[in-house]
């Protein structure tokens, strides 16, 4: 919540009218942070969350008078990777029609875990309660059909098309609630996006998947910025770099063969598929190795869709 605060200072100071709050990837973290940051938002007495358990009395929270962006458009961005606090926020603020959500799924956990201390030093972490969203909705996805299914849930999203199209996606008529505001939503474990972005798969490759789970990919931008590291600050600052920086068109040439001496076998055809995007992330690398994530996210977004669509909807009267 501290960081949060401190990022939304520093953008109220540079005049921000309206906030994209990306939440694509990020795991979670503490109920206490996202509470407080769906606090901002929300306005005083409305339901943030609430948690209930077999054996544990209904808990709910509700937002307090502190916020500081309660009414200005928002939009929220989440994935198949936003799972836990992130989801909270999320669900709390579409329940709540204070925000748009777009993207894809959400992961789907939300369970409340107390950790009792063993007296060798090792715990145990007991699932006691469950957390809900403002309209009902259980965050959890379900573990009914067995631990198998459950851990292969999210690839089973791949093989069914959710992630291609809003259309693979069925839930049934028990798993309809309605917002503050009375428009439909839908539970069953993870938030729902009201906005459908399908997952870019146009650039994917089996190579790429190796150099980016090896590390390769920052390895190698790292390397590149340190090496060329004075002529590269003649860009001065971060606005500068992102107008002005044009990669050699040998960058990605010298990354496979950099790729290669790491274990990674170079595959043309792959490659030449993946140059694009993979030339996208080293500029932005090397940026945010000069000049911090003022040079990084201009790039990176620069032809993301789903932040395409937030930009859309928040330019829409």
């Amino acid at each position: 919540y501290d960081e949060f605060r401190k990022a939304f200072n520093k953008l109220s100071k540079l005049g921000m009218k309206k906030l994209i709050l990306d939440l694509r990837g990020n795991g979670g973290g503490y109920l206490n942070a996202a509470v407080d940051i769906s606090d901002e938002f929300l306005s005083k007495g409305m339901k943030i969350v609430y948690t209930k358990g077999k054996a544990s009395a209904k808990k709910t929270y509700f937002a307090t008078e502190k916020g500081g962006f309660e009414t200005a458009p928002l939009v929220v961005l989440i994935d198949e990777g936003s799972a836990s606090a992130s989801e909270i926020v999320s669900g709390a603020l579409q329940d709540n029609d204070r925000a748009t959500i777009i993207g894809r799924r959400s992961f789907g956990k939300g369970l409340v875990q107390e950790q009792i201390e063993i007296p060798d030093g090792s715990a145990i972490r007991l699932t006691t309660a469950r957390y809900y969203t403002p309209s009902g909705r259980c965050i959890q996805k379900s573990y009914s059909k067995g631990l198998e299914a459950y851990y292969s849930e999210e690839f089973d999203r791949y093989e069914k098309g959710e992630m291609l199209s809003a259309d693979s996606i069925h839930f049934a008529d028990s798993l309809k609630f309605k917002t503050a505001g009375g428009k439909t939503v839908y539970g069953g474990g993870g938030i729902m996006p009201d906005i459908f972005v399908p997952i870019d798969t146009s650039f994917r490759t089996s190579y790429l998947n190796k150099v980016s789970y090896k590390g390769v990919i920052s390895d190698f931008a790292f390397n590149y910025t340190d090496k060329h590291r004075a002529e590269l600050l003649i860009y001065k600052n971060a606005a500068n770099f992102v107008k002005s920086f044009n990669p050699p068109v040998s960058l990605v040439e010298n990354f496979a063969e950099y790729a290669q001496k790491q274990g990674v076998a170079k595959n043309e055809a792959q490659l030449k598929k993946s140059s694009a995007y993979l030339l996208t992330q080293l500029k932005a690398l090397i940026g945010r190795n000069l000049f911090d994530n003022d040079a990084y996210f201009p790039l990176i977004l620069k032809d993301d869709k789903a932040f395409g669509a937030a930009l859309q909807k928040l330019s829409t009267p």
